[in-house]
């Protein structure tokens, strides 16, 4: 039998030239990297597989998404930005910035095409959320919004809608609308991208629609050409990217103005016992009146209860031994932003925006109220349901003690935004500050707040000894009106704002005649106009104020005012800025002018 050898190699070893290198894993990295590739090479293959098998799907799909992207940057490029702007006609017109941006992205190469087409999108998504905000500025606060200024005040609304409609619908309503934004910004820069990537497909008559749109746009603003009467030719998108734009170079300029305007002061160096003089031994109330406005005493809707309201109570008053004057005051504010005319009334300066308010408080301009704290004579509080958190305000305004929200032992139930009924808050001023015996007169300051928006539930009076802790009140909010019934509709707005401003004024007068003395002057009146769904589009921002005292020295002081006899101002009554009121009314009562100048 032949003998077979087996020869077996020897092991290799790792300095064996011969030696394979061993196969290690590729790193993760380089593994998703080259997924990442095949996926990409997949997709194409994947939509070429597809529209070969489904070429009418296939057209129909790319020519709707053409039409959606075309709709959706003429939309924005369209939009108005009012509310009473928005109509059909306002979107059959051509816009000069698409005419520039389809020639633009035409000679561009492809990857700077890409880039600007996605900028502009982009771009353009910002600008109609610009928009978007001017439309809800314009329609509550009767003004476009602010880039420098008014970021603050939106999470005022979503405080305001969780007061209103509770904390979970101003979660949702806040994340929708940055979910919102955000998808607005992604579609409209792939709509962007999706027409400049059509136009360089077909370049040759993209360029000849581009000519021929550029005429067309020139020959309507020579011949000034209208359709649906508006012009054809139109450059609104950057017509409203200009108004921004000077929007915030005027808030800067008057920023510095109005610093300086605000060192100026005609009774700023007057030494304390030369302030009004001629009420010494008075108990003075300031009282504001949320959204009491000019049309809850014109608008047809709404005059013939807050009319009777004021009749009423101006006849009761007079049984009492009062006597009241009433006219016109215009407020810095409209809608909204009550603090704004808080602080135009009590400093004499035109407190308009944000900046103005955080400029004014911070320095030492002498308000109203502080006045009577300087004189050394009286005692100051504020009063202020609606404040529910710190209010560094306070020393600026010159009250001595304020009680908030928390400080008037209300164990009752809110009525929406409003933390408490005005009854409950002009009984608990008396309970705590007027009716207690003191040594010196009391000046205050009293925000009411059950007139404040969305006008449901609305409180109902109770006996003023029924009142207690607030308890009474959990009835009435529960058989009361809902918030979002009320917000949804501009006819019940109307009507149930003028029960709330009947409400305030019946709580505030039978307060008077039940607690005022022979000594006590109430000086009442709006911090402004209601928003536009219950004042409508034309409506002035002027708001009412009354002075109402026994002692007839106290109105002989402004006879020369021609003020209305009684509580309802007559509709020719004069009409002052709101900031003019405190130098009138420190000169009526003998105070004599020491300015400070700027």
């Amino acid at each position: 039998m032949p003998v077979t050898t087996h020869f077996r190699r020897p092991p290799q070893t790792a300095d064996d030239p011969d030696t394979p290198e061993p196969t290690a894993l590729p790193p993760l990295k380089a593994r998703l990297a080259n997924l990442a590739r095949l996926t990409r090479l997949a997709r194409p293959a994947r939509w070429r597989a597809w529209r070969t098998r489904y070429p009418r799907a296939a057209l129909a799909a790319r020519r709707t998404t053409t039409v959606l992207a075309a709709v959706l940057v003429l939309g924005a490029l369209l939009l108005p930005n009012t509310l009473v702007a928005l109509e059909p006609n306002r979107f059959a017109r051509i816009p000069a910035e698409a005419v520039i941006g389809a020639v633009l992205l035409l000679c561009l190469p492809r990857v700077p095409r890409l880039v600007l087409a996605a900028l502009f999108g982009v771009g353009l998504g910002a600008l109609t959320v610009l928009k978007l905000l001017d439309m809800g500025f314009t329609e509550y606060l009767g003004r476009g919004f602010n880039v420098v200024l008014d970021w603050g005040l939106l999470d005022d609304a979503r405080s305001y809608v969780a007061d209103s409609m509770g904390g979970a619908a101003a979660t949702g309503a806040a994340v929708g609308a940055v979910v919102g934004v955000l998808v607005l910004l992604v579609l409209m820069a792939l709509a962007a991208v999706r027409l400049g990537e059509l136009l360089a497909a077909h370049r040759e008559r993209a360029a000849r629609g581009a000519l021929l749109a550029a005429t067309v746009w020139m020959t309507c603003v020579a011949l000034g050409v209208q359709t649906f009467g508006v012009p054809v030719a139109t450059r609104s998108a950057s017509g409203a990217l200009e108004a921004q734009a000077h929007r915030v170079v005027d808030t800067l300029r008057d920023e510095a103005a109005f610093a300086k305007e605000a060192k100026a002061d005609r009774f700023g160096a007057t030494p304390g016992a030369q302030l009004v003089p001629d009420l010494r031994g008075k108990d003075v109330i300031f009282t504001f009146i949320e959204s009491y406005g000019r049309s809850a005493i014109e608008d047809p809707v709404m005059a013939p209860g807050v009319g009777r309201t004021l009749d009423t109570g101006t006849k009761a008053l007079a049984e009492a031994g009062y006597r009241a004057r009433s006219g016109w005051l215009t407020s810095a504010t409209y809608g909204g932003s009550s603090w704004l005319g808080h602080s135009t009334f009590m400093s004499g300066l035109w407190v308009d925006n944000q900046q103005r308010y955080r400029t004014v408080t911070a320095g030492d301009h002498l308000t109203l109220t502080k006045v009577f704290e300087k004189t050394g004579e009286w005692d100051t509080v504020g009063v202020m349901p609606g404040v529910q958190k710190a209010w560094p305000e306070a020393e600026w305004y010159g009250l001595d003690k304020v009680y908030d929200a928390f400080d008037v032992g209300y164990e009752g139930p809110k009525f929406s935004w409003s933390t408490m009924p005005d009854q409950y808050a002009l009984e608990a001023f008396q309970r705590l500050e007027h009716g207690r015996e003191r040594d010196r007169p009391l000046m205050a300051e009293i925000i009411l707040t059950s007139s404040h928006q969305p006008w449901a539930p609305i409180p109902e009076l109770v006996g003023w000894d029924e009142i207690g802790d607030g308890s009474v009140f959990d009835g009435i909010e529960e058989s009361g009106e809902e918030a979002a019934d009320v917000i949804a509709d501009s006819a019940r707005s109307k009507e149930e704002y003028g029960k709330s401003v009947e409400y305030s004024v019946t709580s505030l007068t039978q307060w008077l005649e039940r607690y005022g003395t022979d000594d006590t002057v109430l000086v009442f009146l709006g911090d402004h106009e209601p928003i536009t769904r219950v004042t409508g589009d034309k409506t002035s921002r002027d708001v009412p104020v009354s002075i109402v005292a026994k002692d007839p020295k106290v109105l002989d002081a402004i006879a020369d005012w021609n003020w209305t006899e009684g509580l309802k101002p007559a509709q020719d009554a004069p009409v002052w800025k709101m900031s003019s009121f405190r130098d009138r009314f420190l000169t009526a009562y003998g105070s004599t002018p020491h300015p400070i100048k700027s």
